[in-house]
């Protein structure tokens, strides 16, 4: 490919990083935590009140322009142009959305970037909160309660601190990564290239600090280090909203194949999409809260789950901030999606798919770009990854057992003889 052609895509991915550079979604939606201390306290006296969000006006019709222009100067014909139309309409959507906040337009602008519970898995017929509720119905069968034990959280946020910066100097190198106590942050952890943030007064298990460092360090930090390392496509150094479900996937692929998932979290993520889908049936803020606590779910974790669902959105029910739905699809596509690269031994694509922020189809779109060097493989790679051998017979397993008729199987089965 002649250098001019590169050249001018890796000019329209720069505009495009600095385009979007102010567009920050979840800050812009989020609940404040005021509301979150306020709601508690009179669910602890028995007077439940319904929030009163109030969120910051944004004007992003700047950043909207330039996204529009780029989007229109974007060579069709060239092999990335499929990467940047994505990434540029998915930003112009989220522009949009942050315009809307607090209306029930934001929610259904959220749905066109992350997706509804009724979207099928890829491969099947069955949609996310399908399998949600499978999750959900296993989890019961097993005896499983939501909320860990609290003796079980016994990490205070400053010890972890310490404890993750021992291990993140030590696999990206000392001082590369900070962590650092946010007493404003809703969630209890959040990651970036050069930061990981944990909510100050939180408490966790241990469970909680092996998957912050396979979910937050080791797939969000790690793929934008990788990111940044981009000559061509910087902007791989950001998670755009069209890669979101991928990213997310990944990092609780991450969970699940190093052993850090337990059946708590995975009944947590998949009540997350049964929430969304009761709001979105009509189901207002109190109402979603009740559900959780009915699921097991103590008082703050309910909150903090049903502020997730409606972030950005009005709470008297009949819409929902999507985002959450992407956890268990994009984890059953990302599953999916290593189970078939190694049935067509295709593992370069796994690798590169910590290279950067990116979708399912962007990896594919950029398989030749690695091999003529325009993409740079990733620098780091999760610790799991780094073990291909231990994970391909991981893999090889689960493509095997999978071709096991379960309609075939019953009680009578177990009794027959061997040999």
């Amino acid at each position: 490919m002649p250098a001019d052609d590169l050249g001018h895509i890796a000019a329209l991915d720069r505009r495009l990083t600095e385009a979007v550079r102010g567009v920050r979604i979840l800050r812009t939606v989020a609940l404040p935590p005021a509301q979150g201390k306020a709601f508690l306290a009179g669910h602890a006296a028995g007077q439940l009140r319904m929030p009163k969000p109030s969120y910051r006006a944004v004007d992003l019709r700047e950043a909207r322009t330039e996204l529009e222009a780029i989007h229109a100067a974007i060579p069709w014909g060239h092999p990335l142009a499929g990467y940047l139309q994505r990434a540029t309409d998915a930003w112009h959507t989220a522009t949009l959305m942050l315009d809307a906040v607090g209306t029930a337009r934001a929610g259904d602008l959220s749905a066109q970037l992350y997706g509804r519970p009724q979207d099928t898995i890829p491969g099947t017929l069955i949609s996310s909160a399908q399998a949600a509720r499978e999750f959900v119905a296993v989890a019961g069968e097993l005896g499983s309660t939501i909320d860990d034990p609290a003796e079980l959280h016994d990490i205070d946020a400053a010890t972890l601190r310490t404890e993750l910066r021992q291990a993140l100097d030590a696999y990206f190198g000392a001082g590369a990564v900070a962590v650092e106590l946010d007493p404003d942050l809703t969630a209890k952890a959040a990651a970036g290239a050069a930061r990981i943030r944990l909510r100050e007064g939180s408490r966790f298990s241990a469970y909680d600090r092996h998957q912050l460092l396979m979910h937050e360090a080791f797939v969000h930090t790690l793929t934008a280090r990788n990111g940044h390392a981009q000559p061509v496509l910087a902007s791989l150094a950001r998670t755009s909203p069209h890669a979101t479900a991928t990213q997310e996937g990944l990092a609780v692929f991450s969970e699940l194949i190093s052993g850090g998932m337990d059946l708590a979290r995975l009944k947590r993520v998949s009540l997350r999409i049964l929430g969304i889908e009761q709001a979105l049936a009509g189901a207002d803020f109190i109402e979603v809260f009740r559900y959780f606590l009915g699921q097991g779910q103590d008082a703050e974790d309910s909150y903090a789950s049903t502020a997730r669902i409606f972030r950005g959105v009005p709470l008297t029910g009949g819409s929902a901030f999507a985002k959450d739905t992407v956890y268990l699809h994009g984890l059953l596509c990302v599953h999916t999606f290593f189970r078939w690269a190694l049935r067509g031994r295709r593992m370069a694509l796994l690798r590169q798919l910590f290279a950067g922020k990116m979708a399912l189809r962007d990896v594919l779109d950029f398989e030749p770009w690695f091999a003529q060097g325009a993409l740079a493989m990733p620098a780091v790679l999760p610790p799991w990854m780094a073990n291909m051998q231990g994970l391909a017979g991981s893999l090889a397993f689960s493509l095997f057992v999978n071709r096991i008729p379960m309609e075939d199987v019953s009680a009578a089965t177990w009794c027959l003889p061997v040999g």
